[in-house]
This record gives C-alpha cells, structure tokens and sequence, in this order.
C-alpha cells in the first residue's frame, strides 16, 4: 500500500512542496501505526489507503498553500483539538523547520501522538494534554504562537475563542473549513473583532472528489481581551455575538 500513497502524493497537484521519499515514508509509517492502533481506540472512521491520504495528509499540509514560507521560516505552530495528530504530525514530517505544539483534551490521543513521534523519530513535536481554555489561559502559552492551526469540527465563533488567545499579535489562527463556511464566517465576525483578529485571505482548493476545502486566515491584530477564552464550555454552548 506504500506504493499507492506514494502515487497519490506525487500525482495530487495539491501540494506545492515535493515530498522527500523519506518524509513519504515516514508518513506511510505514520499511517500503518494510526490504523493498527485504532483496532483498539477510537482515533480516526477514515482508514483506506486513498482516502486517509487525501483527507488526513494532503489536507493537513495544504497550509503550505497559505503560509507560503513555512518550509524557511521556524514557525511556532499549535495545533488545537489535534486529535490523532492533525494536521500537526503530517506538518511535522513535511517541514521539520517547524516547532508545533498539538493539544487534545484527552490524554489517551495525547499519549499515541507521543509514541508516533517516539517511534518515527519526530522530534519538533511538544504534545500537551490539555483543555482549550485552559492552556489559553496559561502564561507560558498565551500569546506565544506564530500560528494556531485547527481541524476541530465547531463552528468558527467558538474555535476563533478557543484559537486567538493563543497567537501573538501578528500571527494567524488559520481554520480548516469545508464548503459552507461563508456563512460561519460571517456569523463569526462580532467574535473575532472582539478577540483581537480580523478576517484575513482565504485558499480553496479540490480535495479531488471529497470536495472543497477552505484554509481560512484570521489575523491577530490586537491582544485577546484576558476575560477570553471564557469558562469550560461556554464558548461552544454561547458564541459571541
């Protein structure tokens, strides 16, 4: 099955940057660890070959299609609600010019994202087991990221809460966002004012037949008011507006 993410890689006219055959194994390996441990935890519904790549790995290091720099620059990148690692271990491997730090609320995620990047050698990666509004909140991390990255399904109000605390004035937080999004950006632009950030350039591209993906660029113009991110679950169940 290497031989056909290998294809899938080097066919997509996707991606700009030309994957080394080491980074496309790495993400091979990547993949075959993520699929046997899920047999046993819930990580991931997307395990076939095509598919996974398209959507998990082609998706998570299209931010090269924003961020035109990214493989000159050390950006520090976190990678909120990451998940089983995206898109910040694809990023990772792609561009080891970057430091990243992938968040999850559950320690169990935390824990695999830890033995992924024991086991493949990844060594820009921090992996931090906690809450968003909690680490938002956090000294050592408020304010501190060039760019916050998420593929958390919520809508943009609430992740723009969760995300901008997190960014220096003059970074990003960029969304992953799918057709329809026009309409959560709007929704959104009460919160977004308020916490600092303004709407910035989007890219869309083809994800091949799963359809239209967004890369959305809020940027950070202003420091988060520090009443922001508000206590547990509030931004999810009452976004500004």
């Amino acid at each position: 099955m290497y031989n056909d993410m290998d294809r899938y890689l080097s066919e997509s006219n996707i991606l700009d940057n030309s994957l080394s055959d080491e980074k496309k194994e790495k993400l091979y390996r990547f993949y075959e660890i993520l699929v046997e441990k899920n047999k046993v935890m819930n990580l991931t519904s997307i395990t076939e070959i095509r598919e996974f790549t398209f959507k998990h790995l082609i998706d998570s290091i299209a931010l090269e299609k924003l961020i035109k720099d990214i493989e000159k620059k050390e950006y520090s990148i976190a990678d909120l609600g990451t998940g089983a690692g995206f898109p910040g271990i694809p990023l990772a491997i792609a561009f080891p010019n970057l430091k990243l730090t992938l968040i999850d609320s559950l320690n169990k995620r935390i824990k695999f994202i830890q033995e992924v990047c024991e086991t493949l050698n990844i060594k820009n990666v921090i992996a931090i087991h906690s809450r968003a509004e909690d680490i938002a909140r956090d000294k050592k991390y408020r304010e501190s990221f060039d760019i916050c990255v998420s593929r958390a399904v919520a809508n943009l109000a609430s992740l723009s809460e969760y995300c901008l605390p997190l960014v220096k004035v003059g970074g990003s937080f960029v969304s992953y966002k799918s057709k329809g999004y026009d309409v959560e950006v709007n929704d959104a632009k009460k919160a977004i004012q308020v916490l600092g950030g303004e709407t910035g350039e989007s890219v869309k591209f083809e994800l091949e037949e799963y359809g239209e993906r967004i890369l959305l660029d809020i940027r950070k113009i202003k420091p988060t008011s520090g009443k922001y991110p508000r206590k547990a679950g509030l931004p999810t169940k009452e976004p500004i507006k």
